[in-house]
């Protein structure tokens, strides 16, 4: 007999968990696929019979369209294969510095913080998975939009080459984490608490540490205090 008896149920609990995150990853990719399909193929269309009669900020505007549902497919598709078990990961070289920056101007125009800053000059191109290590960036990216001061937000982003790793630190000015909550800030469909946040799956930081696990890697907390957070990504260099 266990010398624990608390034991048995949070083992299950943790297999339930994980079982609630394949599902929903499963249901929402597979769900998201045809649409996704439909508006790259629709903008291909408008960009083969229109492209000679638009002017140039238009043209733009569709190819991005385009670019932005071909990545969403490359994305959805990982995530049913992450559900499926297998993850389904296609290295490519990453301008991490261009990847980062645009990830983060989406953010702040979704998120209408304007006077928000990002320092990250300098960041090198890497062989990763753009999709999914754009996703983990976006999740941390969006927590400390979500969880800031009073203070303008203000992230720094740097890069350390260590023997055959790559050291991500991603550092924040918010409001911290509670010592009460650093270890759960990892389990799925658990989120911070914090007033009148806007209530997500609470998925975030659960997904970007399966995506590292998917790509060879690994993140932690450094450190959090009144001063704000330090995240440390870990991606093995390929």
């Amino acid at each position: 007999m266990s010398s624990n008896p608390t034991r048995p149920p949070e083992t299950h609990s943790a297999s339930d968990s994980e079982e609630r995150i394949k599902r929903f990853l499963a249901t929402a990719s597979h769900d998201l696929q045809s649409p996704l399909r439909h508006i790259a193929m629709y903008a291909e269309l408008l960009l083969d019979d229109l492209e000679e009669t638009l002017d140039g900020e238009q043209l733009q505007s569709l190819r991005m369209i385009l670019e932005k549902a071909q990545t969403a497919q490359r994305l959805t598709k990982a995530l049913m294969s992450l559900a499926g078990g297998i993850p389904q990961v296609t290295p490519e070289e990453v301008d991490l510095q261009a990847l980062t920056e645009n990830i983060w101007d989406e953010l702040t125009d979704e998120a209408a913080v304007r006077e928000a800053t990002l320092e990250s000059n300098g960041l090198p191109s890497i062989r990763t998975d753009p999709a999914l290590f754009g996703l983990v960036l976006r999740h941390l990216l969006t927590n400390t939009l979500t969880y800031r001061g009073e203070a303008p937000p203000h992230v720094a982003i740097a890069a350390e080459r260590t023997g055959t790793d790559w050291f991500f630190r991603i550092s924040d000015n918010g409001t911290g984490i509670d010592p009460a909550y650093r270890q759960r800030i990892f389990e799925p469909f658990w989120k911070l608490p914090k007033a009148g946040a806007v209530q997500g799956a609470g998925l975030g930081l659960t997904m970007a540490r399966e995506f590292l696990t998917a790509l060879g890697g690994d993140i932690s907390l450094e450190h959090s205090d009144a001063s704000g957070s330090c995240f440390i990504i870990r991606l093995p260099i390929a």
